[in-house]
This record gives structure tokens, C-alpha cells and sequence, in this order.
């Protein structure tokens, strides 16, 4: 049924992958061909085992100068892959152009890039999202990292809990600003409004981009503040 049912909709209802242009033949396909989301680039860099910055000097995982001199408020922090290529604009669809079936997609992606790494999984308790404020969720019609965080959560059997970090201001996007600057930006942009779902346990904050860390290291905080036993942060892509 299902193959009779991809057939009608590709003679009648043809769609097409928005990164290379080819048909969608097969069944599931949604905006991006599985040849496209196979391709996504990992991460294949040295990190901060600490904080995940990627680097391109050293053999291996190693605590960089920043961790050691300031400990941030989550034990460890892993992004996926570099914000580019591929990746970069299945986010972007995602993120601005109402393309929501991605989410799942790039929950299989996080899966395939960190579902090994034991440091990151065991024993987490819920899996939070990095929260939009009201006014740009309206806009956009969904939270993506929400939609994301949901959708690891599934694949990887663990309790959601969507509400328990709130944006209560709507400041100016991060986007072409400073690091110091990011780091004021985000202060006190976040509060607590679900205390219950996470005092006491090992929480996974989930975020689509992370670049200098501003709005992770904030809602660690809060969530810290909050009664959290500890605070593991995953990003699906990261800016060099």
C-alpha cells in the first residue's frame, strides 16, 4: 500500500530534494533526499573534552585553556558536526522556512554522530531544549531544537520535557555579535518554569547551533541554579 501510495504521489504530486534538486522516489523522504542526509558531515576534529570546541591542532580529545581556567556550568558539551555545507542548510530549512520533517532527520543525525559516546548518555534523566521566546515560536510556528530534542528523545527512549526552561525577553538575535557581547545578551534571558522536572537529575540540553557556547553555558546555569544534578549540552552544529 505504501509503495502504491508513493507511486500516485510521484505522478501526481512530484517533490524535490531543496539541496541537490533530485526527485523524492522514496518512501519517508521529505524535503532533503536520503543521499543528502547521508552525506551530512560529521565531526572528524580534535575538541574540548570539556566544552566540544572544536579544534584543528591537537590529536585528540583535550581540556582546552578556557575549561581549565573557568569552569563552565555543564560537564560537557558535544556538537555533531561544523556549521556548514549540508548541514548548515538543512538547518536553516529547518529553521526558517518551515521545513519541521527535518527534525527527525537530524535526530537520526545526532544519533549516528554521538549515541557511542557513554560520558554524554549515561545515566541522563530528561532531554530539555534550548526555549524560544513567544513572539519568534508564533513566527516560526514551532520551536526547532524543541522539535529536535523530541525527536531524540524518542529514538533514544527518554522523557522530554519541553517547558521546563522559559525565554522570557526578546533581545536582539545572537547572530553577528561578539562573544562578550553574546554573554550579556543571553543574561537573564532564561528562567526556570518547570523546577519539579528537573531538580535532581542529569539533564541533556539540546540546541541547534552552537558558536561561542553564550546560550548553553546561560541555560546550564539556570537550569544549575535550578537544583540540576548536572547539566550535558548537545548541539547539532557548531561554527568554526
Amino acid at each position: 500500500m505504501a509503495t502504491f501510495l508513493k507511486a500516485a504521489e510521484l505522478v501526481f504530486f512530484p517533490s524535490f530534494c531543496r539541496l541537490c534538486g533530485d526527485l523524492l522516489v522514496f518512501h519517508r523522504e521529505r524535503v532533503v533526499c536520503r543521499e543528502c542526509l547521508s552525506g551530512l558531515e560529521v565531526r572528524a576534529f580534535s575538541f574540548c573534552s570539556c566544552c566540544g570546541r572544536f579544534h584543528f591542532s591537537s590529536a585528540g580529545p583535550f581540556l582546552c585553556g578556557a575549561c581549565t581556567e573557568t569552569t563552565p556550568p555543564f560537564s560537557l558539551h558535544r556538537s555533531c558536526g561544523p556549521y556548514r555545507g549540508g548541514l548548515k542548510d538543512i538547518i536553516l530549512l529547518l529553521k526558517f522556512h518551515g521545513c519541521a520533517p527535518l527534525a527527525g532527520d537530524l535526530a537520526v543525525y545526532a544519533c549516528k554522530c554521538v549515541k557511542g559516546e557513554k560520558n554524554l548518555w549515561e545515566n541522563v534523566d530528561v532531554i530539555v531544549p534550548v526555549p524560544l521566546n513567544r513572539k519568534k515560536k508564533r513566527q516560526r510556528g514551532y520551536n526547532q531544537s524543541g522539535l529536535v530534542a523530541r525527536a531524540l528523545a524518542r529514538r533514544m527512549v527518554l522523557p522530554f520535557r519541553d517547558r521546563a526552561l522559559r525565554k522570557i525577553h526578546h533581545g536582539p538575535p545572537q547572530m553577528g555579535l561578539e562573544a562578550e557581547a553574546r554573554l550579556r545578551n543571553v543574561r537573564n534571558e532564561y528562567v526556570l518554569s518547570d523546577r519539579l522536572s528537573v531538580r535532581g537529575k542529569t539533564i541533556l540540553l539540546v540546541d541547534d547551533v552552537f558558536t561561542t557556547g553564550a546560550t548553553v553555558t546561560e541555560c546550564s546555569r539556570i537550569l544549575i541554579q535550578g537544583g540540576a544534578k548536572e547539566v550535558r549540552a548537545l548541539t547539532l552544529a557548531q561554527a568554526l
